[in-house]
């Protein structure tokens, strides 16, 4: 870790958290992951040794704990309350992202975008037992992705889970995550041809309301804010 020599909470602060993947790991955490192919899972770029690593630096500053299961194989991670306290700091950076940072082609690793996708599934709206959707996205044609929706905790894979496919859903990367940022509709979506679904009516009829919203959808770009301010400026007759 760099060492900035400074006493300012900011410096110090940034010592621990501003290591590349670092804040990925507490968000990752934060929603929910506990185990280390979990965890690895919302980081598909990261090496195995470098989230070892990150996971062992948070552990040692009392970021999280690591639990070894019983069967001695395996173990569990968990935030500990300094680490839970750590949820304002990564909505603040998710609401400033959004809000100044532009979208580009290099964001859109299809693997995390459906990783976010099985993170925004309502349990509640799901259909009993396990629906099993095949993903096949345009911009990642030679990969296919399943998500298996089930209480309590929907799971993305990556190979055939043995279910028989209930719904098939052909798309891209940026259509979804336009449609988790609230930037287009589904119902706009199906009509453009951009979000195909392939399965019983019933099924995909009820597609759309399976997913919530992404928690920063509602941040407004400060293009469209600082449009906002020139036309109230501009309707003023002073």
């Amino acid at each position: 870790m760099g060492d900035y020599g400074q006493f300012c909470p900011i410096a110090r602060s940034s010592e621990l958290l501003a290591e590349r993947w670092t804040p990925i790991i507490i968000r990752n955490l934060l929603n929910g992951c506990r185990t280390f192919s979990e965890i690895r899972q919302g980081a598909p770029a990261i090496s195995t040794a470098l989230l070892t690593q990150r996971l062992h630096t948070l552990e040692r500053h009392g970021v999280l704990v690591r639990t070894t299961n019983g069967s001695g194989r395996g173990a569990t991670y968990e935030l500990t309350e300094m680490g839970r306290d750590l949820e304002t700091v990564c909505d603040a950076m998710g609401r400033w992202g959004a809000r100044w940072l532009e979208l580009e082609p290099r964001h859109l690793d299809p693997a995390y975008v459906l990783w976010a996708t099985t993170k925004l599934v309502d349990v509640e709206q799901i259909p009993p037992g396990t629906t099993a959707v095949r993903f096949s996205l345009r911009d990642q044609p030679s990969d296919n992705y399943w998500i298996l929706l089930r209480r309590p905790q929907p799971e993305l894979c990556t190979r055939g889970a043995g279910y028989d496919e209930d719904l098939v859903v052909r798309t891209d990367s940026m259509t979804f995550v336009d449609l988790h940022l609230r930037h287009t509709s589904y119902r706009e979506a199906l009509r453009t041809g951009r979000l195909e679904l392939e399965g019983p009516v019933a099924l995909t009829r009820r597609f759309s309301s399976w997913f919530r919203a992404s928690p920063f959808a509602a941040a407004e770009p400060a293009e469209r804010a600082g449009a906002h301010v020139m036309g109230v400026l501009a309707s003023d007759p002073r």
